[in-house]
């Protein structure tokens, strides 16, 4: 008789330790690079304020990328929270496949540790695959089954980042420090276009609530004559939702280059605090 060849076994104090570290040094990078950042701003204002565009445009890319490195280590860090709360499904002997609510942490783990300065992740890494199977490594690594999020797979690549979000990065610097920078009354006029958008889509949404409501209560006026008529009780049918009553209007090309880093835009609320 053939003996079944026992699960692969990971070390339970060194994956332990190599997470507790994990966490630690991803929040000691995150405040480090957020105060370099801060100061970088500063120097890029004074760029600005001294008639070097060029250099800033430059320049500013740098700061981007510490930018999205940094909110890859606060998505990192929370993954290695949610692996050290259920270490012990991890540990598990008996589970030879990896659990579906820890899938997505597991992967995006394994595929973020060569983008990052953490040692620990390519431990933790090393030990994920000796427990759950090269193949699965692998199809972390190649994200084939799509369990890394595209919020990851977005801030672990190195391309170089668009005009639209070069230009959003030094009009806000250039508004929180007060300095001249030739594409902010444009900038400045966008954003009050979609103000305007949004206050009139606002109306029309109230607009089109208390329509709703007054066509509810006279449905259900009506639905009371009904049932005085009928033995059985009326019942009335519900409205068409009024979302799918209205039609999608174009989208301007301001708001789609905002839509598409608003997760980068909640760094620029510590632009002010950070003068």
């Amino acid at each position: 008789m053939s003996s079944k060849t026992p699960p692969p076994q990971v070390n339970p104090t060194r994956l332990k330790t190599a997470i507790k570290m994990a966490i630690s040094k991803s929040k000691f990078l995150q405040e480090k690079k957020t105060a370099l950042v801060k100061q970088q701003r500063r120097q890029l204002a004074d760029l600005l304020n001294q008639g070097k565009e060029s250099s800033a445009t430059i320049r500013v890319e740098n700061i981007i990328r510490d930018d999205i490195y940094i909110e890859l280590l606060e998505f990192i860090e929370l993954y290695c929270e949610l692996l050290l709360a259920r270490i012990s499904i991890i540990l598990d002997i008996n589970r030879t496949s990896c659990d579906s609510g820890l899938i997505e942490a597991v992967q995006s783990v394994i595929y973020a540790a060569p983008h990052t300065e953490l040692k620990e992740l390519t431990t933790i890494r090393d030990s994920l695959i000796h427990k759950y199977g090269i193949e699965f490594g692998k199809a972390a690594i190649d994200n084939t089954d799509n369990h890394v999020p595209e919020k990851i797979v977005k801030r672990c690549q190195i391309d170089p980042p668009s005009q639209e979000l070069v230009t959003l990065y030094l009009c806000e610097i250039a508004r929180a420090y007060d300095a001249p920078y030739s594409k902010l009354k444009e900038y400045e006029a966008s954003q009050e276009e979609d103000e305007d958008e949004n206050e009139e889509k606002e109306k029309e949404k109230d607009i089109n609530e208390k329509g709703d409501n007054n066509n509810n209560n006279n449905n259900n006026n009506n639905d009371n004559d009904d049932d005085d008529d009928s033995p059985s009780g009326g019942q009335k049918e519900l409205a068409e939702p009024i979302a799918e009553q209205q039609s999608t209007k174009p989208v301007s090309k301001a708001k789609a280059a905002q839509d598409e880093f608003d997760a980068l835009k909640a760094r620029f609320a510590a632009l002010k605090s950070g003068k």
